[in-house]
């Protein structure tokens, strides 16, 4: 898995300030419950994600032999509308 890509250059001062701003913001009670709910998040994208990717994957798995047959169809029936 790659790294994002602001997060390559992050360097342990970096955090420490992003740790020390989201402190004073939301204060010591109120992190742990705000870093669950952004790990519940991040769990959710990651799900949804990878269930569009495997939507995708099965898609482009058709058989193509089976695409390429010709589909015999009924002829459309006249509708009576009143």
């Amino acid at each position: 898995m790659t790294p994002l890509a602001f997060i390559q250059n992050l360097n342990t001062p970096e955090i420490l300030m992003i740790g020390a701003v989201v402190l004073l913001f939301f204060g010591a009670k109120r992190m742990p419950d705000l870093f669950r709910s952004a790990g519940k998040s991040i769990r959710e994208f990651k799900k949804a994600t990878s269930g569009i990717e495997q939507d995708i994957r099965s898609a482009m798995d058709v058989d193509i032999d089976a695409e390429s047959k010709p589909v015999k169809s009924k002829p459309l029936e006249p509708t009576s509308e009143a």
